[in-house]
């Protein structure tokens, strides 16, 4: 009898040995998201070995990257005409003006979007709470007075894109209390806009 093939006992790498320190398993993602979980992880890396540097980034650490899930079987909900500044409108069936799926409300285009975790109070002025979830679109251009996904020197923050008085980009935060300062582009700097930030959303309970 061969004693060759099979799989040998004690081979392969380590548990707990590879780049994260910690066993690994596997998953199914689609292929269009590949190069933002790629990102992700390298930032989560990143903060790991430099400490973590509160500039609104994705908090990663929580596994809050999230793709979105589009179900063939839409979920509508009744969408009230009625608007109020608080309470809730009549149940009757002629206050119903449509019926809203959610996330046809939210996303535009499934293959190039996902959902991070807003982490830090650097863009409160523009609604953006910490443990907010942001959709980015990848496919979006994005334009002067936008809030973008950017990727400076190598580390993931959220902000306005803006000119500032020299015509170089700056990402702008959304704070009136003064802790945080604009970030300037400079032309030695790393920078990408990895997405264009088209909602957010959040809980209450």
């Amino acid at each position: 009898m061969s004693n060759r093939g099979g799989k040998r006992e004690n081979a392969g790498r380590p548990r707990g040995q590879g780049k994260f320190g910690e066993p690994t398993t596997t998953m199914r993602i689609p292929e269009s998201q590949t190069a933002t979980i790629k990102s992700f992880l390298e930032a989560f890396q990143r903060k790991r070995a430099n400490g973590d540097r509160d500039t609104s980034v994705v908090n990663i650490e929580e596994n809050e990257l999230l793709i979105p899930e589009i179900s063939a079987q839409p979920t509508l909900l009744p969408l009230f005409a009625t608007k109020v500044a608080a309470g809730f409108p009549s149940p009757a069936d002629d206050h119903v003006e449509k019926r809203l799926d959610v996330s046809e409300f939210l996303i535009d285009h499934a293959a190039s979007t996902f959902f991070v975790t807003i982490k830090g109070d650097s863009m409160i002025d523009v609604g953006l709470l910490p443990d907010d979830k942001v959709v980015v679109d990848r496919s979006r251009t994005p334009g002067m007075g936008d809030i973008v996904l950017a990727v400076v020197d190598r580390e993931f923050t959220i902000k306005i894109l803006d000119y500032g008085a020299n015509k170089m980009p700056r990402l702008m935060p959304a704070n009136s209390s003064g802790a945080y300062r604009p970030i300037y582009i400079r032309p030695d700097m790393q920078f990408e806009i990895f997405g264009v930030v088209i909602g957010s959303f959040r809980r209450f309970k």
